[in-house]
């Protein structure tokens, strides 16, 4: 790793010893921590002592579909003749899933407890309780919410973008099936303050009507993984989906308006196609014509009870229809890994036909298989994933020096992938680097307010490096600028009597110590010899220890390592 310490000198600011004095109460310092019992995890000798490995075949605690992720994994390997690379550190992996459900990496105190979990299956603890924790509902909720309701600012009047990802949050929160979130989101009627899944139609508003159109195709590329909105205009030119399917379903939400209660459902309304709407361009007409509710596969599916929205709902959410299990299973693999499955996320291929035994030979079919057999739990989706041998591989590899055997490793998924972090990931990671314990819905009101203000002024600053999709854009040098030289980095890496970087300056033990915690609560890990030998002169040449442990901090920030999950 190269880092850089060549920086201005600069004075905290007021706002992080705000942020950092409601951090101070706690029962004790996790500067010392409580190394794991030496019977139960032996201790080898080196800087990377406590990041043991990670078995392949993990613990008990292990969903059991995860294993025959794994064994259709390494069918693949074995096929294409590539050896998986090696299993990565207990921290790392605890690092990724960490970023990838919480929004930002362990805090020191996480970490003290995690190392003094003597299981041998303690990741498979760690993970589940992390997903049973409200900010992994949060940060999930964060990540879909621009696949639902997408990310333009909407009409306010009748779009609240803030109750629908609070309200996707409690949903996933109390662990509520998947499917039935998804019907509340298509069919629910009433306002959209106190209704909040409304907002998944209200945000298709436009001009006082709902856009069926822009609702039809959102649904599709959300909850199916499918394009269809190519054929509004035309017949798809590279799949089966014709203009008159699109046309169907956009009808099943033409009875949705916006009423002075909220979204209703008129009866009486019809989906009218005219001779100067786009759909019709393709196909000149005279006064145009109606067009019934539909849908482009699975009629069967389809009740006619309820209203159109209802019965849409009842259809997208069927049992049968495997394209919405599978969907769900790509964006789960892509909340985890930073890269789906099969990507575009939103353009899966149509479902391979089942074996002759009817079980699932697919991978996106296996996890749809188990997702739909225990009640479309979206958290044990995660926890199966989370499991598999491919999640806790290490994100090394010798072919990945050349790039043809970066193609072998990323087709098979050899490695774990590299993925850039999201802005809400990167000002997370550096939030959490300020406190030494976790802040949380237990911390104070005031810290979590600041915290929320800071994101959002760092990530109107820091821009967007994944589309709604989840698409990785590639980062910009501006970027790395507002990492090096931004208000919030010198902020964070700031040290102060009550700060993280000032309570490591001014309670560790030594200058070793000092950079270890460091490496800690940046990285997640503990530096190597090679780091050690760069680093330390930062502390032990400098009598202000303060001083030496933000240049460490700082540097660590704007290594590479820091804005990637790996």
């Amino acid at each position: 790793m190269t880092f850089s310490t060549n920086r201005g000198r600069w004075l905290p600011a007021v706002a992080i010893a705000v942020i950092a004095v409601v951090l101070t109460v706690a029962s004790r310092s996790p500067l010392a921590g409580t190394q794991p019992p030496v019977a139960a995890r032996p201790r080898p000798a080196g800087p990377q002592a406590a990041e043991t490995t990670v078995a392949p075949a993990g613990g008990a605690a292990r969903a059991a579909d995860s294993f025959a992720i794994d064994r259709l994994l390494e069918a693949g390997w074995a096929e294409a003749g590539i050896e998986p690379a090696a299993p990565a550190t207990d921290l790392a992996v605890l690092r990724r899933a960490w970023l990838a459900l919480a929004g930002t990496i362990p805090s020191l105190e996480e970490i003290r407890r995690f190392e003094a979990d003597p299981r041998p299956d303690r990741l498979d603890h760690a993970i589940t309780a992390l997903l049973a924790d409200r900010r992994s509902a949060e940060a999930v909720a964060r990540r879909l919410a621009p696949v639902l309701v997408g990310e333009d600012v909407g009409q306010f009047i009748v779009f609240r973008r803030d109750r629908f990802t609070t309200w996707l949050a409690d949903q996933l929160h109390a662990n509520r099936p998947w499917d039935a979130i998804v019907h509340d989101m298509v069919a629910s009627r009433g306002l959209w303050t106190d209704t909040p899944a409304v907002n998944f139609v209200t945000q298709a508003a436009e001009e006082g009507r709902i856009n069926a159109d822009k609702l039809a195709g959102r649904a599709c590329r959300a909850f199916l993984g499918q394009r269809i909105d190519c054929a509004q205009c035309h017949d798809h030119p590279f799949a089966a989906w014709k203009q008159p399917q699109f046309e169907g379903l956009a009808a099943c939400f033409a009875q949705a308006r916006l009423t002075g209660v909220g979204v209703e459902d008129d009866p009486g309304r019809v989906h009218r196609i005219d001779a100067m709407a786009p759909a019709a361009l393709a196909t000149p007409m005279q006064g145009g014509r109606n067009v019934p509710p539909r849908v482009p596969y699975g009629e069967e599916w389809f009740p006619i009870a309820g209203t159109h929205r209802e019965n849409l709902a009842a259809w997208i959410v069927h049992a049968e229809n495997r394209r919405f299990d599978r969907a769900i299973a790509n964006r789960a693999w892509w909340l985890l890994f930073g890269k789906a499955w099969h990507e575009p996320v939103d353009d899966l291929p149509d479902p391979p036909t089942l074996a002759a035994t009817g079980a699932p030979d697919d991978l996106l079919d296996l996890l749809a298989d188990d997702f739909r057999t225990h009640g479309r739990d979206l958290r044990r989706l995660l926890t199966v994933i989370a499991s598999t041998r491919a999640f806790r591989l290490a994100s090394t590899h010798p072919l990945l020096d050349s790039p043809d055997g970066c193609d072998r490793v990323a087709a098979t998924w050899a490695a774990f992938p590299l993925t850039p972090l999201a802005p809400q990931q990167v000002i997370g990671a550096m939030v959490a680097t300020t406190s030494l314990q976790t802040i949380d819905q237990d911390s104070h009101l005031l810290t979590r307010t600041i915290r929320l203000l800071r994101e959002n002024d760092f990530v109107r600053e820091y821009g967007r490096i994944q589309d709604g999709d989840g698409r990785v854009r590639p980062a910009t040098i501006p970027q790395a600028l507002v990492r090096m030289n931004g208000k919030f980095a010198r902020e964070m890496a700031a040290a102060n009597g009550i700060s993280a970087t000032g309570r490591i300056a001014g309670m560790a033990r030594d200058d070793d110590a000092r950079l270890e915690l460091a490496f800690l609560v940046a990285l997640t890990r503990r530096p190597t010899a090679e780091e050690r030998e760069s680093l330390l002169p930062l502390l032990t040449e400098t009598k202000q220890k303060g001083r030496g442990v933000e240049d460490v901090v700082w540097a660590l920030f704007n290594c590479p390592e820091f804005c990637w999950n790996h």
